[in-house]
């Protein structure tokens, strides 16, 4: 046994029995124990047969399934329709969530007038709406286009502008998208009812 191997052995047992301890443990263990490598997936323009779209497509939907952390889409016609998929989406989410601050805003400002507020509240009810039925339970909403991929990731692209995705996990602007639409409606429904009582 060489005396390198020897001594990682004994930092090693050394840092079980700190953690045994309740110690923490070193931060040079600590960071290798939680960097990871990006995880990544090439779908690659490559025409065997007439079916070849829906392969794109197949292997797309095996990526975000997988929920890798960059999907790079080099099929020009795929990326772009993927693109534009998160591009509405996002402006919807956006949409909704400006509208209904904007309500909010209203409601406080013109307390007698619901009218002002209203019209801010159904374009927020109505984006949230669609959102929630066409985005919500698509896995592709949680992806962001980016414009390179980062330098970390050695990937060798055959296309020079392929459409790229950074996974990022959108469950919390899910919930501020939806409670902002709830507070928007809580606000504009008691102006209505303060003003017609």
């Amino acid at each position: 046994m060489s005396a390198s191997s020897q001594a990682d052995e004994e930092k090693q047992g050394s840092e079980k029995d700190r953690v045994s301890l309740g110690v923490a443990p070193s931060p040079e263990l600590s960071v290798k124990a939680v960097t990871k490598e990006p995880t990544y997936r090439v779908i690659r323009e490559v025409y065997d047969n007439g079916v070849s779209f829906e392969k794109f497509e197949a292997e797309l939907d095996k990526a975000l399934e997988a929920k890798v952390d960059y999907i790079i889409i080099e099929p020009t016609r795929l990326g772009d329709e993927t693109a534009r998929w998160i591009y509405v989406g996002n402006c919807l989410h956006k949409t909704a969530v400006i509208s209904g601050i904007a309500s909010v805003i209203y409601s406080l400002l013109w307390q007698t007038r619901p009218l002002v507020s209203a019209p801010m509240f159904a374009i927020s009810l109505f984006c949230t709406g669609l959102y929630t039925v066409s985005w919500n339970y698509d896995p592709c909403c949680q992806y962001q286009v980016v414009k390179r991929p980062p330098t970390s990731l050695k990937i060798p692209l055959a296309d020079l502008s392929p459409v790229i995705l950074s996974y990022s996990a959108n469950s919390k602007a899910k919930y501020i998208h939806r409670s902002v639409t709830l507070v928007s409606a809580a606000f504009c429904g008691w102006q209505i009812y303060k003003a017609f009582k």
